[in-house]
């Protein structure tokens, strides 16, 4: 079993960080090229829209993604039912984005954001009818036909990107490269024959999935707003000009770190829910995945802490400059969040999604203060604290996370100090 699992989990990480990486290094490429064509407050004007988009993605999902995943069992009644679920969802979800557009621009301050919001909101109906091919493919830990689906769509959306900003169309090249990769996305998927809908829906099937996914909506509902909060507070707060500074901080730190967590929960997650009644192989792999991971992490993010100053002016130039600090003190802060997720995938394999949702909460509660404290001392003040929630936040997962899978903060802590010790002594003499 476990030597199967192995193969499989092995496999899985492959094409899945083959496809996070290059990914995230096709569209940083394309970011590149974007940046020397547009001004810091178009990427501004659209991080501001990004929030709103990621809550209808996650409410589209509904936590149903993870509870197909985790169930056993799946038949066509399970799958039927989500895909029309999430479909009704999005819609409505997109309805109340249009409605709202203008109070959204009203808030912001930008006359511009009326025709963006509502442009940009056909993402999340265009996402819903995607997920369930996404999840067949996940639960089978299959992401070689998602690799190269990404790849291709990342692609394609980033020359119609190029295209619109070399032609003049500023801000709209963005906004139409955003729905341009949905669209990409939705004909691959459909165009494999993966799965196909039929005219199903069971009451018992939703009523069990949502049981358990329920409070995972609530807790990604959460988890997004939070992630996100800091565009919405420097939108509202400061220019769009400072907004673009964080977005391409933040850009840049995701090419190390988010490409690995991404690859953690979509892989990790199904390989490890196989075993997840067998609490001895459940942490030995448990072990050996965070080992591993930790070690790239800890060396792409030290790594670039040393070199962010004539990594951003080579690439975009210095009028970017302002974003530098920005990323050195997000990349520190980045290295928690493997971590973290690592911890909450445990507790939530062993069913506890509850406890789940009440780490979450707490963890937004947690920074709040950090979010007023920016406001009164500037962007830099703020992404220190969010340093500090982060490693308070990370020891408390830890402490319950424990109690399911018996590896211990101190454990954690004596595995991982040489592969710290190791990188942040590279990172010094860089």
């Amino acid at each position: 079993m476990v030597k199967n699992l192995n193969k499989e989990l092995n496999k899985g990480m492959f094409w899945s960080f083959a496809e996070n990486i290059s990914k995230q290094f096709i569209r940083f490429f394309i970011g590149i090229i974007l940046a020397r064509l547009l001004t810091p407050s178009e990427f501004g004007l659209v991080s501001m829209v990004g929030i709103l988009i990621a809550i209808g993605l996650v409410f589209s999902d509904g936590g149903f993604s993870a509870a197909l995943i985790r169930k056993k069992d799946c038949n066509d009644n399970d799958y039927n039912t989500v895909f029309f679920t999430n479909f009704f969802i999005a819609t409505f979800f997109y309805f109340i984005l249009y409605i709202s557009a203008p109070y959204i621009s009203l808030f912001y301050k930008q006359p511009q954001l009326i025709k963006i919001v509502r442009i940009m909101g056909f993402i999340v109906i265009l996402n819903s009818v995607n997920i369930i091919q996404r999840t067949i493919l996940t639960k089978n830990i299959d992401f070689k036909l998602q690799s190269k689906i990404t790849i291709y769509t990342s692609v394609l959306s980033g020359l119609v990107g190029i295209s619109l900003a070399y032609l003049g169309y500023g801000v709209w090249s963005l906004v139409f490269q955003a729905i341009a990769g949905s669209l990409f996305a939705t004909i691959f998927f459909w165009g494999n024959r993966i799965w196909k809908p039929k005219l199903i829906f069971s009451k018992k099937s939703f009523k069990n999935l949502f049981a358990f996914g329920s409070n995972l909506l609530i807790t990604d509902v959460i988890s997004t707003i939070h992630q996100n909060i800091y565009y919405v507070i420097i939108g509202k707060y400061f220019s769009p000009a400072s907004l673009g500074f964080y977005t391409r901080a933040n850009t840049t730190v995701s090419l190390a770190t988010n490409n690995i967590i991404k690859t953690i929960r979509r892989v990790s997650y199904p390989a490890l829910a196989k075993i997840q009644d067998n609490d001895i192989e459940l942490k030995i792999m448990y072990k050996k995945l965070l080992k591993y991971t930790m070690l790239i992490v800890f060396s792409l993010n030290f790594g670039l802490i040393a070199v962010a100053k004539p990594f951003i002016v080579l690439l975009i130039g210095e009028k970017w400059l302002p974003s530098v600090p920005l990323i050195q003190i997000l990349s520190f802060a980045s290295i928690f969040l493997p971590l973290t997720v690592y911890n909450l995938n445990g507790i939530n394999l062993k069913g506890n999604s509850r406890l789940y949702l009440k780490l979450q909460v707490l963890n937004k509660i947690m920074s709040i203060p950090v979010i007023f404290v920016g406001i009164y001392f500037g962007i830099k003040v703020m992404l220190l604290g969010f340093v500090v929630v982060s490693a308070i936040y990370y020891i408390i997962n830890t402490y319950y996370a424990s109690k399911y899978i018996d590896y211990s903060l101190k454990e954690q802590f004596f595995d991982l100090l040489p592969f710290f010790l190791i990188s942040a002594f590279i990172n010094i003499i860089v």
